[in-house]
């Protein structure tokens, strides 16, 4: 097998780096039916490395029934036909590299397709080779269900097979199997998954559901929630009834990621950023799961995708993962779960801009989601052109994920906004809302979300100090969220009104130019107008900071 050697060069390169999440189906379609594939994200790769982001994660693309749009796989090895061959990732990787774009890809390693070929053989019967491959039980006397787990897609998490007579647990659709990792022969195979493409030379992995890789072997009932939460999941979701205690986040699965580490680290300059979702305390798993060295290397907290907004909540949460120590963060305010960030807090689309400083001023790294540089509001789409299993499930309470995964506009006023030819029927509507925002309407023009983005990414670039110095936040009113970054002050307003911002006394600011954004000191004080941010060096900085 040719191997395509990763980009190499510091192996730390991840800590402060910016990762811009493609979803495939949704990013260019280049064959005309109606859905993104391999060779669009190709033919816009330029595109994205003049954005100034440092690595992309792509979000499934492997052989799938697409029950769950790739999040079901089928084949870990090679490329659905939806979005090319397994030469068209080899050409994007290799075309990437050339200019300079690191490339992560999304691994859904908890569960598979009911239609992977190790499923079809482990229902086939109870003594095949791997008949333990996935989680099966036998039914209670009273043929119930083996536990009261819950999938999060809705209902039990335990589905009924006709021809086993048994059980099979499912955390989301029932076309989705959990693998079995109590069986070593399991992780083995999973661990030649990450050979294959590391092989190939991608330099990293997002880890889909990386907490969710092992269940109790005793099957114990999970318990009432209480007064806690499980994070992540909607209150009109069941799932958020209980504490999913046994289900997930068991103690077995950190063993099973320092294995994964072990094959990682004998790779150069990779990286693993994972997804910790249903879990009742956030950051003890985090600081748990990026224990420095021994297991993944980043994490991102669910706690910015939620509708709170607020300088105080910012500031909250980025203290709360500090406080608890361990490895890197991995920031994030949208992706393809969520809606989007400027509808979701309830903001302007020109909040973008400074939505992606503070994003990107945290200490840790960031993924930026397509679309986040232009400011794209959530979509609305009707019920009879959903996609999604999830949103169809607990409509209309919960409108489910294709409002963030529409297609990418690149066109204004073209058809499909040029995502697709005309007269092509995509597979989710191209929201006329989106045609003004497009990617040719503020390419290269004065003052747009894509050229002020993209010039602050480039400037963040040369900031050592917002790449990986300490962080320490100043007490600030609302709407004013400030911090330290190492000599570094980053001073925002998270309102579309004008705000003053007076420094520590003592305290001195110069600020600096060239980041697309322009506060004005006015006297002592700092004057910014509505969604504005300023960056200065600071000069005798408060006894405490760094």
């Amino acid at each position: 097998m040719q191997t395509y050697l990763q980009l190499g060069g510091d192996s730390d390169w991840w800590k402060g780096a910016v990762i811009y999440q493609i979803y495939p189906r949704s990013y260019q379609d280049s064959n005309g039916d109606g859905i993104g594939d391999l060779p669009g994200i190709i033919q816009r790769l330029p595109y994205i490395a003049a954005l100034g982001v440092d690595a992309i994660w792509i979000s499934p693309f492997f052989t799938s029934p697409m029950k769950d749009f790739g999040y079901d796989v089928a084949d870990y090895c090679d490329v659905d036909p939806l979005f090319g061959v397994l030469d068209d990732f080899k050409t994007l990787l290799s075309t990437a590299h050339q200019l300079g774009v690191r490339v992560l890809i999304d691994l859904v390693l908890s569960h598979t397709s009911d239609q992977h070929p190790w499923f079809v053989e482990s229902r086939a019967s109870d003594t095949n080779a791997k008949a333990d491959w996935y989680v099966w039980a036998d039914a209670k006397e009273e043929s119930s269900p083996p536990t009261n787990w819950l999938s999060i897609f809705g209902g039990s998490a335990w589905e009924w097979d006709a021809h086993r007579r048994q059980y099979y647990l499912h955390n989301f659709l029932t076309s989705q199997p959990d693998l079995n990792f109590h069986n070593r022969d399991v992780q083995d195979a999973l661990l030649d998954v990450v050979r294959f493409w590391l092989d190939l030379g991608v330099d990293g992995f997002r880890l889909d559901t990386v907490n969710m890789y092992v269940h109790d072997q005793q099957l114990r009932d999970n318990p009432p929630i209480g007064d806690k939460r499980v994070n992540g999941i909607d209150a009109t979701n069941p799932y958020a009834l209980q504490e999913p205690l046994y289900n997930i986040t068991r103690p077995e699965n950190l063993a099973f990621l320092e294995r994964l580490r072990g094959v990682m680290d004998a790779y150069p300059a990779v990286t693993s950023v994972g997804e910790l979702g249903a879990v009742t305390d956030m950051y003890a798993r985090i600081a748990e799961y990026t224990e420095t060295g021994k297991r993944i290397h980043m994490a991102y907290s669910f706690d910015f995708m939620t509708k709170e907004f607020s300088a105080a909540h910012i500031r909250r949460v980025a203290e709360n993962m500090q406080a608890k120590g361990g490895g890197w963060a991995c920031w994030a305010f949208s992706n393809h779960d969520v809606v989007r960030v400027v509808s979701r807090w309830g903001l302007e689309p020109q909040a973008a801009p400074l939505l992606v400083a503070i994003l990107t001023s945290l200490r840790g790294s960031a993924c930026l989601y397509q679309g986040e540089e232009l400011g794209l509001p959530e979509a609305e789409i009707a019920f009879e052109d959903l996609q999604d299993p999830f949103g169809i499930r607990f409509w209309p309470e919960y409108k489910g994920r294709d409002g963030c995964r529409t297609p990418m506009p690149w066109v204004s006023g073209a058809a499909n906004a040029g995502f697709a030819p005309e007269g092509v029927k995509t597979w989710l509507p191209v929201p006329s809302a989106h045609q003004a925002q497009a990617v040719a309407a503020q390419e290269g023009i004065d003052g747009s979300n894509l050229q002020r983005i993209s010039t602050f990414l480039h400037w963040r670039k040369q900031q050592p100090d917002l790449l990986s110095g300490d962080c320490q936040f100043l007490d600030a009113p609302e709407p004013l969220l400030v911090m330290l970054r190492g000599k570094l002050c980053c001073v925002f307003n998270l309102s579309a009104a004008p705000q003053m911002y007076t420094p520590p006394e003592g305290m001195t600011l110069n600020p600096l130019s060239g980041n697309g954004f322009d506060g004005k000191l006015d006297g002592g004080a700092l004057h910014l107008e509505g969604y504005a941010a300023c960056f200065g060096v600071v000069y005798n900085p408060p006894a405490n900071s760094a």
